[in-house]
């Protein structure tokens, strides 16, 4: 074969090779995962993103093929835990986070080692719940609406607790106040069992509880219910009226608790993640563990995770921006 031949010949291969290379390309997801997966959390054992982490953690090690570990680390409302994930870069760490953590947090506290919104990216929303509006057992009005009615006559007179400031209970009832035209003076409390006694003490008129804390006290008799932040009735609570069926049409808001990654996690391994993670909640044994522990299942894609982070972000920074609420 001629010289020149053999040249054109190794040419025209190399050619082919290099055209050919990009699909030979390893893939994010060829032996992954590799190590050990690490789910942080920023609550401590016992809270409700910690069983949500460890009612995830056994099938999906399962799935996997390798360990998945619970690593607890606890401060700053959850904020600890999420400047650890938003700066791993290891691919092998995500999180069980509440929705201040993955959408209002920067917007809070200005000096946050991470930000929510550019340093996280959504796998997951797992499950959501409303509020309730909770007053004393004897609070005024014989109906729902005749309590609204009276609490709109308040004005400042009217004070209402939450476990701190920028919390979805705090932002909430800011909301409220804002729909019904109200003054009411926050109070902040280091948790919800001092809220709960604040108000059966009647140092408080109203509060916003999750569903699980309000309903044991108003079926013991200290609470009355008034009614959810969802848009429409929860399977949670479905004996309780909207808001918006109460006089507040569009009110919605709502707590949840979501698996975050970093940034930096290739895609192709959050998509693998969402989809075996959104396959686990949603089977019949973990959808009924997850109701009891006082959240409706989701299972989400990313990108509705996403659409909800952009949703929710909007209304409490709203919120947040009105009324100069800082957490710095």
């Amino acid at each position: 074969m001629p010289a020149s031949h053999s040249r054109r010949s190794f040419t025209a291969l190399a050619a082919a090779t290099l055209l050919a290379g990009p699909a030979f390309a390893a893939s994010p997801l060829d032996g992954w995962p590799h190590r050990p997966v690490r789910i942080v959390v920023g609550f401590p054992g016992g809270s409700t993103p910690d069983l949500t982490a460890r009612l995830i953690a056994e099938p999906l090690s399962r799935a996997l093929g390798q360990p998945v570990i619970v690593d607890n680390r606890v401060g700053a409302g959850g904020n600890i835990a999420g400047e650890i994930v938003a700066h791993a870069t290891d691919d092998h760490t995500i999180s069980v986070m509440i929705n201040g953590n993955m959408t209002i947090a920067k917007l809070l506290n200005s000096k946050l080692g991470y930000d929510p919104l550019t340093d996280l990216q959504p796998i997951t929303l797992v499950g959501t719940a409303p509020l309730v509006l909770a007053a004393p057992a004897g609070a005024p009005g014989a109906t729902d609406k005749e309590f609204l009615a009276a609490a709109r006559a308040s004005g400042s007179s009217w004070s209402y607790g939450t476990p701190g400031v920028g919390t979805v209970g705090h932002l909430g009832m800011e909301l409220l106040n804002g729909a019904l035209k109200t003054q009411s003076v926050h109070v902040p409390y280091p948790g919800y069992p001092q809220v709960i006694n604040g108000i059966i003490g009647g140092q408080l008129q109203w509060a916003l509880l999750p569903p699980a804390l309000a309903m044991a006290q108003v079926r013991a008799g200290k609470l009355r219910a008034i009614g959810v932040t969802s848009a429409g009735r929860s399977t949670l609570v479905p004996e309780l009226p909207s808001l918006s069926e109460l006089g507040l049409p569009g009110f919605q808001l709502e707590i949840w608790n979501a698996v975050a990654a970093p940034k930096s996690m290739p895609k192709p391994i959050v998509d693998k993640l969402a989809g075996l993670i959104g396959d686990i909640v949603r089977t019949p044994d973990v959808r009924a563990k997850l109701f009891v522990q006082g959240w409706q299942v989701v299972g989400s894609s990313p990108e509705g995770l996403a659409n909800r982070i952009k949703t929710d972000t909007a209304l409490l920074g709203g919120v947040i921006k009105a009324r100069g609420i800082r957490n710095d």
